[in-house]
């Protein structure tokens, strides 16, 4: 659990990742003192955030050392030990939902958007963020291969292509007004290299890719980091909607 708060911790502090947060933010269009529950919270940096811009926040998330997490580093802030399929909360009781790279987690996406709904005013607002796993964009000397790595990689996640189905799933939970966005961030450098080098561990360890193809690849990335020529693509889809009034 420390390295991925690591991890998280390192793509937190990205330049886009803050401006995808504050894009998210901005769409939940909240009144000064509004609740509104960060879904799936990690160590709490949103749930602070949104505080910050004068809501009245709520972290959940089922990971005990993620709430301890960010208890300890945003004290006085209302963090909860919970699932996203019964979220600690009353009927009716947040003007806004928030959820950031969390449905890809789930076996029941559809379920999480339910209790998303019910917990939610009428008129409430509901934005969702999250990669599809299957359109990692990556330079490489073997563009089969990576493809090769890139789905092996994603088969690993309960629900890899989640984020290209926001908008029906948002529609089949009783939505309105459903509006997507795609934010593309770009890496370059050698930060991103882990990240990288973790897809062909993954697709080697599930036999996906040979022990020869793993080395190669990455050293192609590792030399590509090191002559900063690597390059990463991520498209990441904002779906925002409404909660009939």
């Amino acid at each position: 659990m420390e390295s991925l708060i690591r991890i998280l911790d390192v793509a937190d502090a990205l330049p886009a990742a803050a401006a995808l947060r504050a894009r998210s933010y901005e769409l939940l269009e909240l009144d000064a003192g509004a609740g509104v529950v960060d879904a799936g919270c990690g160590t709490g940096r949103a749930v602070a955030e949104l505080a910050g811009r004068g809501a009245r926040a709520v972290g959940v998330d089922a990971g005990a050392e993620m709430i301890a997490a960010a208890r300890e580093r945003w004290p006085g802030h209302d963090f909860r030990l919970g699932d996203v399929h019964r979220l600690p909360l009353r009927d009716g009781e947040m003007a806004g939902y928030r959820a950031d790279k969390v449905l890809h987690q789930l076996a029941d996406a559809p379920g999480a958007l339910r209790e998303a709904a019910r917990v939610l005013a009428p008129g409430g607002r509901i934005v969702l963020i999250g990669q599809d796993w299957d359109t990692f964009v990556i330079d490489s000397d073997d563009p089969a291969l990576t493809r090769a790595i890139v789905h092996a990689r994603a088969d690993l996640v309960p629900d890899p292509r989640v984020a290209r189905r926001y908008r029906n799933l948002l529609l089949d939970a009783g939505f309105e007004r459903v509006d997507v966005e795609v934010h593309t961030a770009v890496f370059t450098d050698e930060a991103m290299l882990p990240l990288l080098t973790g897809l062909a561990e993954a697709a080697r360890d599930t036999g996906a890719i040979s022990e020869e193809q793993h080395a190669a690849w990455t050293a192609d990335q590792r030399e590509r980091a090191r002559k900063g020529r690597m390059f990463l693509a991520l498209p990441l889809f904002v779906a925002a909607a409404r909660r009939p009034r």
